[in-house]
């Protein structure tokens, strides 16, 4: 299984968690990074997130993440044609670096993008048809994932849209 953690989820264990949501996801992220790193899936890095997590201001921060995902045995690279199709995933509502991200994950042939972005995971629902990866929160898909099913996992997301 090939996953791509996009920048906000490698960025959550960081977050303050003192809200039950980001211990949730924080604890989510670091448990699919251990069985990423104990061989059993596959984590997948871009240039796209190299350059984000370049940004983040607290140097002690991004050199946490940096570490976080140099667990991550592939790196795609943004070229010619993940830029064709980042353009098109802009076009369909996606924010720039969401789009590159998006783009990334389906050139380099991810069975999943994990994101922690309420707005990017919202418009990914709606947008499933046009997308060539799956994009989920860690905790859901987490839960998926061991479990074997989404039902009690569609239960908990209604539950959690309608608050």
């Amino acid at each position: 299984m090939i996953i791509y953690l996009d920048v906000c989820c490698l960025n959550r264990p960081f977050d303050n968690q003192s809200q039950e949501r980001i211990r949730l996801e924080a604890e989510a992220v670091l448990l699919i990074l251990n069985r990423c790193q104990a061989g059993e899936w596959q984590l997948l890095s871009s240039e796209a997130i190299d350059y984000e997590i370049s940004c983040i201001p607290d140097i002690e921060r991004r050199l946490k993440v940096f570490h976080l995902v140099s667990l991550a045995q592939v790196k795609k690279k943004v070229n010619k044609a993940v830029k064709i199709r980042a353009q098109e995933l802009e076009q369909m509502g996606f924010k720039a670096l969401d789009a590159l991200h998006i783009a990334c994950a389906e050139m380099g042939n991810a069975d999943i993008l994990l994101t922690t972005d309420d707005r990017m995971l919202g418009r990914a629902r709606r947008l499933q048809g046009s997308l060539r990866v799956r994009i989920g929160n860690p905790v859901l898909w987490l839960m998926e994932v061991v479990t074997g099913g989404s039902d009690e996992n569609d239960a908990y997301r209604d539950s959690k849209e309608g608050c």
